[in-house]
């Protein structure tokens, strides 16, 4: 019977840990150069009804996510 009970805190003590390990691992996904010109212009897409200010925010991604910008991030 104490046996039992020793198994048992044993493996609630593991379950504890590794609980608190795998609490502290974070998955962070940072968006990198390549993908500014698709996410700029997903933004774009607020002002819809506008033609005019969609195509300006258009050119804004193009001047924000252009080749110079490729070119710092050493990206292809």
């Amino acid at each position: 019977m104490m046996a039992m009970k020793m198994k048992t805190k044993e493996m609630l003590l593991a379950v504890l840990i590794l609980t608190a390990v795998f609490s502290r691992m974070d998955v962070v996904v940072e968006a990198g150069p390549e993908d500014c010109d698709d996410a700029c212009s997903t933004a774009c897409v607020q002002y819809e009804p506008n033609s005019r200010l969609v195509s300006r925010c258009n050119r804004k991604c193009g001047i924000r996510c252009g080749p110079d910008v490729a070119a710092e991030g050493n990206v292809g």
